[in-house]
C-alpha cells in the first residue's frame, strides 16, 4: 500500500513502443518494450507520482532500469505496485529492479507477474524550487521464449577476457536438502550464503546453486551476487526423477520433473522444457546405486535424448575412481559417438563438510571461457575444453592441443586425421610428480610418461589406430589415482 495522491499528483508519463538508444541498453539485450519519460519539478518536492504502464497477459519477468538528472540534487525514490498489490519500495538504492514468479531484487517481492496496468511510485524528498530533472525508465518483459527482462537484468561478467575459470557445478542448501550446524549447534536447513561463502573461501570463480526440483534458491542469487562481486552465482537445478538426476545449468525459470506422467511424459519433453527455460543439461552421478538410501540416484531413463544433452558430471564428490565414478558411463556415451563434456560437482549438502565429506570446490569444474559470465561460462562447458581438478587444488591446469597436418583441436574440438599421425601437445601446471595418461575411446594406453617440474609440457605423437574416435588426457598421482581428467579430442579418420 502507498499513501493516496490527489489527481493532480499523478503524473501521466510518455509510453513508447521505441528503441533505446545503445548507450542505456545492457550489452546484448534488446530495445525496451516500454519506455516511460517525464520530468520532476521543484512543485514535486516530498510529494509521491505515479507513472502508470500496462503488463501484456503472459509476461513471465519484468525488468525496469531507472536513472535521471541528479545535478540538480533532485533525489527520486522508487517503487512499484501491480493491478492487486504492492510489489516492492527500494527507495534511492537501486535503478534496477527486476520481477518474477522464482525471484525478485531485494526489497521486492517475487510472485505471478499480473497482467493489466501497473504504476512505477516515485518518492520525491528533494527537489529543489524552480528545478527541473528527466527521469527515463526502460521496461523489459520476457514472454514465451523471449527472455528480453532476464538479459536486462543479468550482471555484467566479472571478469573480462579469455581464462580458465574455477568452479563447482553441483551443491545444495535449505531451499531443498542441505543442512548445517546453527549458532547453538543444532542441525537446520542450512541458508545459502554459507554455502557461498565456503565457496569464496576455496576460490572458485564460479558456482551452481541446484537445489533438487526448485528454483527458490534464485531469490538468493538476486541478494547474494551484488556482494560477491568476484564469484559468479549461476542458477541451476537438480531435476530429482525416479530414474534418476539431471542438472539444469543456467535456466531462467522452473522446470517440471515429473518424468513419466502427462505432464512430463518423455525425457524428450523434459529436454524441450529445458531449452527453453535458457538450461543446459547435465547428467548427475550416473553410475550410483538406486535404492532406498537413495532413491532414483543412478540414471535409468528411458528413451534419454543424448545428443540434446551438454555434460556428464563424471566426478561426484569424492567419488574419482571405481563404480561409483561416472567414468564408465560417460565413456560409454563417448563410444557411442555423443559428444558429452565431462565435468564434475561436490554435491555439498554441508559446506562444513563434516565426517569426511567432499567440501565445496572439490572436486572443481574448470573451463576455458571468454569471460567470467553465466553465458560465457555455460558457452565453455558446451564447448568441451574443460578439466576436472578431482582434488579442487588452485593452481592446477591441463591443457590439450591436437594437431594433425595444419589442423589444430583443443579438448571438445574435433580433427580430421588423414593418413599421418596426430600429435598432443599437453601443458600440466600443479601436479608435478604425476603422470601422463592417454586414453583412446575408453581404454587407456599402456605408455605413460612422467610430469616433471610444476610447469610441463609434453608431446605425444599417435598412430591413426591410437587416435581414431576419440582421444583423451589424464593425469594421475604416483600411486595411480587421478588428479586432472581431461575432455576428449573427438578425432575423424578419412
Amino acid at each position: 500500500m502507498t499513501a493516496a495522491s490527489p489527481p493532480a499528483a499523478v503524473l501521466v508519463a510518455a509510453i513508447a513502443l521505441v528503441a533505446t538508444p545503445a548507450a542505456a541498453t545492457p550489452r546484448g539485450v534488446a530495445a525496451p518494450d516500454v519506455v516511460l519519460t517525464g520530468d520532476i519539478t521543484g512543485q514535486d518536492h516530498q510529494t509521491y507520482r505515479e507513472a502508470p504502464f500496462t503488463v501484456p497477459a503472459g509476461v513471465t519477468r519484468i525488468t525496469l532500469r531507472f536513472e535521471y538528472d541528479r545535478s540538480a540534487h533532485t533525489v527520486i525514490d522508487l517503487g512499484l505496485l501491480d493491478p492487486e498489490r504492492f510489489r516492492g519500495w527500494s527507495g534511492g538504492s537501486k535503478s534496477l529492479v527486476t520481477i518474477a514468479p522464482s525471484d525478485a531484487t531485494p526489497s521486492y517481492l517475487p510472485g505471478p507477474v499480473v497482467a493489466g496496468r501497473w504504476r512505477l511510485l516515485m518518492g520525491v524528498p528533494n527537489a529543489r524550487p524552480g528545478s527541473r530533472s528527466h527521469y527515463t525508465a526502460r521496461i523489459w518483459f520476457d514472454r514465451g521464449d523471449r527472455h528480453a527482462a532476464t538479459d536486462a537484468a543479468t550482471p555484467p561478467p566479472l571478469r573480462t577476457g579469455w581464462g580458465w575459470y574455477r568452479g563447482d557445478l553441483h551443491m545444495h542448501g535449505a531451499h531443498s536438502d542441505g543442512s548445517c550446524a546453527s549458532q547453538s549447534g543444532v542441525r537446520v536447513p542450512c541458508p545459502t550464503f554459507r554455502t557461498v561463502e565456503a565457496a569464496a573461501a576455496a576460490r572458485l570463480d564460479f558456482i551452481a546453486l541446484s537445489d533438487h526440483n526448485t528454483v527458490s534458491q534464485m531469490d538468493d542469487i538476486r541478494e547474494l551476487q551484488p556482494w560477491f562481486d568476484k564469484l559468479l552465482l549461476m542458477p541451476a537445478t537438480e531435476i530429482t526423477t525416479f530414474h534418476g538426476h539431471i542438472q539444469a545449468i543456467g535456466l531462467r525459470r522452473f522446470v517440471d520433473f515429473r518424468l513419466g506422467t502427462p505432464h512430463v511424459p518423455t525425457m524428450a519433453a523434459l529436454a524441450d522444457d529445458a531449452a527453453k527455460a535458457g538450461a543446459i543439461l547435465s547428467i548427475n552421478h550416473a553410475d550410483l546405486p538406486s535404492g532406498e538410501l537413495c532413491m532414483g540416484c543412478g540414471w535409468t531413463a528411458p528413451g534419454t535424448p543424448y545428443d540434446r544433452l551438454a555434460a556428464i558430471e563424471v566426478v561426484n564428490a569424492k567419488n574419482a575412481e571405481g563404480p561409483l565414478s561416472g567414468f564408465a558411463f560417460w565413456y560409454a556415451r563417448l563410444n557411442e559417438g555423443h559428444h558429452l563434456t565431462g565435468i564434475g560437482g561436490s554435491d555439498s549438502h554441508d559446506p562444513d563438510a563434516p565426517d569426511g565429506r567432499a567440501p565445496v570446490g572439490r572436486p572443481t569444474t574448470v573451463v576455458h571461457a571468454r569471460e567470467l559470465s553465466e553465458e560465457a561460462i555455460i558457452e565453455g562447458i558446451r564447448s568441451g575444453d574443460v578439466f576436472i581438478d578431482v582434488e579442487g587444488k588452485p593452481g592446477r591446469l591441463l591443457e590439450v592441443e591436437a594437431e594433425a597436418g595444419a589442423t589444430h583441436a583443443s579438448m571438445g574440438g574435433t580433427i580430421a586425421l588423414g593418413e599421418g599421425a596426430l600429435t598432443l601437445d599437453i601443458h600440466a601446471a600443479g601436479v608435478d610428480g604425476g603422470v601422463v595418461e592417454i586414453v583412446h575411446k575408453g581404454q587407456p594406453l599402456p605408455e605413460t610418461m612422467p610430469v616433471s617440474g610444476a610447469d610441463a609440457r609434453t608431446r605425444v605423437t599417435l598412430l591413426r589406430e591410437q587416435a581414431c574416435g576419440w582421444v583423451a588426457v589424464n593425469i594421475r598421482d604416483g600411486k595411480g589415482a587421478p588428479l586432472l581428467v581431461g575432455n576428449p579430442v573427438y578425432v575423424e579418420c578419412r
